[in-house]
């Protein structure tokens, strides 16, 4: 059955950052079939489910083109220990290790990233982590539309950004590649397409130059996209120069051709500008990703590769899955940056939120609303008092707006979420959990290392 959502505000986010008011979508088939007046669309399909749009507005739900779910566990841990931007670097993004958790408890970790991710309006995904296969079922069951790209690098006994020489481990070649190879056999093209299956490098100073030039090789076997962390911290740019003859990390990547239009290049925030020429020459995408950037005190000269060349896209990298945070911050950050309280405007905030998302992990015909495009979209509530008047809809909820505001969620067609409530997870049970298994990890941990700093105000173990 054709479902109609009638009396409503549609933004459809396209090239021309076109707004129905008034107005009605029409989705059939997993696709938006129409798109136009509520009194023509209704009487085109009368019998559609009617869906009452008044005081909601439908835009396309936003696509997080880098996040790694299991990182929830991190949360109100990492964001305060950034590693030093300025001489004498160390390795690792974070001076505590991460707990470790068993494949199950991981699994219910990446379900909470999940439930955020659609509370916050975001309808595709793509996650770089490792192992990938031991919790793909829960996330193919979210319902969300994800690329998979598990994660593969040689360097042994080392973080991004170490200063130590690079020790080169065949064994961690071999067993990232055996991991792409199962994941992709098995998941690529799974939940009816909603789940595809990319290749990860860790980081330029993480890889081998025979590491890069084989996952490349691989990529273009597979035909799929690829992903990998670039100019994240300027410790990894001095490591890379000391590694590879004084080269800066995109240079390195460039050498070995490894820079293309099926690339998403993370952060990009370290960078020089002859970098930011080479990645936009390559009509690289690059993750914008605002909010962690902005936690860790550094910014991409976003201006600089969209200049260049590049698809600006935006993600939510570590501990937090809030793409209305992402989009606003990412505004934000980038008007201090230029100095200019009028540029980006919050249309190409929400473009890079959107549409530049999906194009970046090869979905054209999604992250924007146009008859024949895949119904990816999200209903949010108009009626709240940060909100009214509304008379610039698009600016009102980039500079205003929040996650709560997201009342519902569709992917190919498909409720999600709505009316508020998560269709596809057991919220509750995956918020309690979550929280007992990380508070306990997080514990045992500091009780076995009492060499580490327990961080001020930390809540003990249930």
């Amino acid at each position: 059955m054709a479902t109609v959502i009638h009396g409503t505000t549609v933004v459809t986010a396209g090239p021309d950052d076109a707004v129905h008011h008034d107005a009605a979508i029409a989705i059939e088939g997993g696709r938006i079939a129409a798109i136009g007046p509520s009194r023509e669309i209704r009487a085109r399909f009368p019998d559609a489910e009617a869906v009452d749009g008044r005081d909601r507005a439908v835009l396309p739900g936003f696509a997080n083109v880098h996040t790694h779910l299991g990182l929830t566990l991190a949360r109100g841990v990492y964001e305060d220990l950034s590693p030093p931007h300025k001489p004498p670097f160390c390795g690792g993004l974070a001076p505590i290790p991460l707990p470790k958790l068993s494949a199950e408890e991981n699994a219910v970790m990446c379900q909470l990233g999940a439930l955020e991710a659609i509370r916050s309006g975001t309808t595709l995904v793509l996650e770089d982590g490792v192992d990938i296969a031991s919790y793909a079922p829960q996330m193919a069951a979210t319902g969300l539309r994800m690329v998979l790209a598990e994660r593969a690098w040689d360097r042994a006994g080392a973080g991004i950004g170490d200063p130590a020489p690079f020790e080169v481990s065949e064994r961690l070649a071999d067993e990232g590649f055996e991991r792409i190879a199962r994941l992709h056999a098995t998941w690529h093209g799974a939940a009816e397409g909603r789940i595809t299956v990319g290749v990860a490098a860790w980081a330029p100073d993480m890889c081998s130059p025979a590491l890069l030039r084989r996952l490349r090789d691989l990529q273009q076997k597979l035909d799929t996209l690829c992903t990998i962390h670039l100019n994240q911290i300027w410790g990894e740019v001095a490591a890379v120069q000391a590694q590879r003859d004084g080269m800066l990390p995109t240079e390195y990547l460039a050498s070995l051709d490894f820079l293309h239009d099926r690339l998403v290049a993370a952060h990009c925030r370290c960078m020089a500008h002859r970098e930011e020429k080479l990645l936009g020459r390559a009509r690289t995408s690059v993750a914008f990703n605002s909010a962690i950037a902005a936690r860790r005190g550094l910014s991409p000269r976003i201006s600089a590769l969209e200049a260049e060349g590049c698809n600006i896209a935006m993600g939510s990298d570590n501990m937090a899955e809030d793409m209305v945070e992402v989009m606003r911050t990412g505004l934000f950050m980038e008007r201090i940056r230029r100095e200019d309280g009028r540029n980006p405007t919050p249309e190409q905030a929400l473009g890079w939120a959107t549409r530049n998302g999906y194009r970046a992990c090869g979905v054209p015909d999604g992250g924007w609303l146009a008859p024949g495009n895949r119904a990816d979209l999200i209903m949010i509530r108009t009626d709240r008092p940060h909100l009214v008047p509304l008379m610039r809809l698009v600016s009102t909820f980039v500079h205003q707006g929040q996650a709560a505001d997201v009342e519902a969620v569709m992917v190919d067609g498909s409720w999600v979420m709505r009316d508020g409530v998560v269709r596809t997870m057991d919220e509750a049970a995956i918020v309690r959990d979550a929280d007992r298994i990380a508070r306990r990890a997080w514990a045992r941990l500091f009780a076995e290392r009492p060499d580490i700093e327990v961080p001020p105000g930390f809540a003990p173990a249930p």
